[in-house]
């Protein structure tokens, strides 16, 4: 015994080095920049990025980026491989310890002539155990660990993605209703100055041609409003469709919390990209593919080595004949069998390079991850930064269009301006006001952006205890 502990030992510490020297790098080191080019936004911070829908005050949002997290197919797919990686990783550890079997029989009968009936009966365990000479089943253990890592990773994406399109189509309706307000107050103006006009040209004050143009403009905007009637009605439906919640509850609920402007809360960004990258579930789950594809490396680099396999069983027999009881028990220790690959027609070759061939494409699509999480990144903080910049002059502008706009309709109203100027006016204005709310609109979506870019909080401790 002390012989068979010195020699398992022996063989495990001859996997480990096996198994190592087999593996290429499961770390890859990729280059990424000291810094971020784009400026950080500075407008506030956040504790942590993971409770940040809460942080917007809006306890609607909250409730329907749930729902749709719950009723998702996306979200529900990841957790199903999931499930699968568990059950990988449960076959892939059983293969380091050994198989044990029971068996029990009985039987009775009379198996010689004048011999008295006897009766059998057997009980044993038999036992195998593969000492993974060379680490093939330890490398494959190691796979399956990073795949189920991997595939948590994902899981947690999947929700981060479910949550911006929520987030994304919930200030696009609330941008959309203001639109309408203004589209309605600005149909309601045209439609006054069409009725004012009919009275004018009727008195013979004005000609009908200007009438008529009234008339147009306020079919125009009547049309307008239609149009973003709708616009709001599309969005809605969309959010019923990622929430599952029913259209006449989900438009009682919008119609109480769409009160106030939606806006986003800001985002700390932390200076290092490299530690942001890190960040990302999508770069995490990369990179434990490049893990994953290192073990099967060296498992397939394993099968072209030898493999010691173990057997052993223990056995009790009772025969009970003519009133005579016996007791037999045995056991065994062995085969003790080596199994030498000698020649397989290249098989096993073909295998090793195969696996070294998907390795470097998980490296190439790990280095390709970081690269475009840093590009998102960028993106995000440009757009952010492009907002901020772009925000005090549309106000201005908003501003003195509506000044013109107010201008113009006291002097057409008093006969010193045509409809003409008036019109030209009313566009000015309704476009800057569509402006500035379309500007906020582009903000939150930006922040939106950089909360998926920046990796929506992931961390892998917190995710694996969520779906225990």
């Amino acid at each position: 015994m002390h012989l068979f502990r010195r020699g398992a030992v022996s063989a495990a510490a001859l996997a480990l080095s096996a198994c190592a020297s087999f593996m290429p790098p499961t770390q890859v080191e990729v280059v990424v920049a000291p810094k971020w080019e784009a400026p950080l936004p500075h407008q506030g911070a956040v504790g942590s990025l993971a409770q940040w829908w809460q942080q917007q005050g809006d306890p609607l949002l909250v409730e329907l980026i749930t729902a749709a997290q719950t009723v998702s197919p996306s979200v529900s797919q990841a957790l199903t491989r999931i499930e699968s990686s568990r059950a990988n990783q449960a076959l892939a550890n059983s293969a380091l310890l050994p198989n044990v079997s029971a068996q029990a029989s009985a039987s009775r009968g009379v198996s010689q002539p004048n011999v008295p009936v006897s009766t059998n009966q057997q009980i044993g365990l038999q036992a195998a155990w593969e000492l993974d000479l060379v680490g093939a089943n330890r490398a494959v253990s190691s796979a399956a660990v990073a795949q189920l890592e991997g595939t948590q990773a994902q899981w947690h994406d999947a929700r981060v993605s479910v949550a911006a399109e929520v987030a994304n189509l919930y200030f696009s309706l609330s941008t959309c209703h203001q639109l309408l307000g203004v589209s309605q107050n600005d149909a309601a103006s045209r439609q006054e100055t069409a009725r004012l006009t009919d009275i004018s040209a009727r008195a013979g004050f004005v000609a009908p041609s200007v009438a008529a143009m009234a008339r147009a403009s306020a079919a125009d905007g009547k049309s307008r409003v239609t149009q973003q009637a709708a616009q709001c009605d599309i969005t809605t439906k969309g959010l019923v469709a990622l929430t599952a919640i029913s259209e006449p509850e989900l438009r009682k609920k919008l119609t109480q919390a769409l009160v106030k402007n939606a806006q986003a809360a800001p985002i700390s960004v932390a200076l290092v990209p490299a530690q942001t990258v890190s960040q990302r579930p999508d770069v995490f789950a990369a990179e434990r593919d490049v893990v994953v594809a290192s073990a099967q490396v060296g498992s397939a680099k394993a099968q072209r080595y030898p493999r010691l396999s173990l057997n052993g069983s223990i056995g009790a027999l009772r025969v009970s004949s003519g009133g005579v009881e016996q007791d037999v028990s045995t056991w065994s220790f062995g085969p003790l069998a080596l199994s030498l690959p000698l020649f397989d027609a290249g098989q096993r070759a073909a295998g090793v390079k195969s696996a070294q061939a998907a390795y470097q494409n998980a490296v190439v699509a790990y280095q390709g991850k970081v690269r475009n999480a840093v590009r998102e990144v960028e993106e995000a903080l440009v757009h952010l930064q492009s907002t901020d910049a772009r925000s005090a002059e549309s106000l201005v502008s908003s501003q003195g269009y509506a000044e013109s706009l107010a201008a113009t309709q006291a002097r057409f109203n008093q006969g010193l301006a045509s409809l003409v100027e008036l019109e030209d006016a009313r566009r000015n204005a309704l476009a800057s006001e569509s402006a500035v709310l379309a500007l906020r609109l582009e903000r939150n979506q930006a922040w939106v952006a950089l909360y998926r870019a920046l990796g929506g909080g992931f961390d892998l401790a917190a995710t694996q205890a969520a779906v225990q």
